[in-house]
């Protein structure tokens, strides 16, 4: 019976380069905001499951969390798998469902997990439904269901990251958001793979409140934090126009700018963590250059290194804990199937 069909949803994780911290509304109403990021070859994947009765049941495979409730009852948010919970209250199921969730990034990634699968679910829930979306309707309200119906702080570029999918220079205006992919000589690709490790550091990030802390920042009109943003917002310029030129020697050192602006910009992103001692030692080691995923607290490391110094710089990086995370990158943002009915975003 049709009904009964699971949909599969697929949505990509991601690499920022440069840029965090210019998606935020209090920054880009008024100056803008660019974000160079890229999807990459790990997913969440989510499976929607209709039933025949008002029952909700929402799954982590990956940690074992399981939560039950009645639909006519509503979710209560209790921190355990709220994301999905707010995605079906937003978008709305027919009847119960049963959902499982497969995430393949090490928790507190900072590779834009949490977006991911709010993108996801609402693409799922849109298959169900039968709902079409353009992908930055898609992008916006999986933004509305984290930031407006969950107030989880936090910016707009990992929705549209994985909602679009591939190498994009993402700009913020107050108005619109605009997607332009990046465009890449052949060979490109294959080089910045070779010349990228990404390194998880084996802390997760808790809510230590650094993004909190960066508005207020922001707010109270401190110079620093006004400076950073405006350096990570013209370095995403510059980034792109690097990579689209093919030369991954600088990359590097625009990773380290990209770093010492973000901490210009919060100071507080590397406290408690060993971070700095990481990328201190993979410079020793060979590395050229680095910065921390996401919002900072921990995660995984983007390194530049040349391949020759790839495994000193992963053995002086297992000193201090953590593990390498295979990666390519991948051009394709969220889809989801059922049967044999292939859902994607809208043009």
């Amino acid at each position: 019976m049709h009904d009964r069909v699971p949909v599969h949803a697929t949505a990509p994780l991601r690499i920022s380069f440069v840029g965090g911290g210019t998606d935020f509304p209090h920054y880009y109403e008024d100056h803008g905001g660019a974000v160079l990021s890229t999807t990459i070859d790990l997913h969440v994947r989510v499976t929607i499951t209709p039933r025949a009765d008002r029952q909700v049941t929402v799954r982590s495979l990956d940690h074992g969390h399981l939560v039950a409730y009645d639909l006519d009852d509503g979710p209560e948010y209790d921190g355990v798998m709220d994301l999905a919970k707010a995605a079906i209250e937003r978008i709305g199921v027919a009847t119960g469902v049963d959902v499982d969730i497969r995430s393949d990034a090490p928790p507190g990634s900072g590779l834009g997990g949490s977006s991911a699968l709010v993108v996801a679910m609402t693409a799922g829930l849109a298959a169900l439904g039968g709902i079409e979306m353009t992908a930055d309707d898609l992008a916006r309200i999986s933004y509305s269901i984290e930031r407006e119906d969950l107030g989880i702080s936090g910016g707009f570029q990992d929705q549209y990251a994985t909602a679009f999918g591939g190498f994009n220079l993402i700009e913020f205006t107050r108005d619109a958001v605009r997607v332009t992919p990046v465009r890449l000589a052949d060979g490109t690709v294959e080089r910045l793979e070779a010349h990228l490790l990404l390194w998880y550091s084996g802390s997760v990030r808790r809510n230590v409140g650094i993004i909190d802390r960066q508005i207020a920042f922001w707010r109270e009109g401190r110079e620093e934090t006004r400076m950073g943003l405006k350096e990570l917002h013209e370095l995403a310029y510059v980034m792109r126009d690097a990579i689209e030129a093919d030369p991954p020697d600088d990359l590097g050192e625009l990773l380290r700018a990209a770093f010492e602006s973000k901490r210009r910009m919060n100071p507080s992103i590397t406290e408690h963590t060993s971070i700095d001692r990481m990328l201190a030692l993979a410079r020793e080691a060979g590395a050229t250059g680095g910065k921390v995923c996401g919002a900072g607290g921990g995660g995984c490391l983007l390194l530049a290194c040349h391949p020759a110094a790839r495994p000193a710089v992963q053995r002086e990086l297992g000193r201090l804990g953590g593990r390498v995370v295979p990666f390519r990158f991948h051009p394709r943002g969220v889809y989801a199937v059922r049967g044999p009915e292939l859902w994607v975003p809208s043009p």
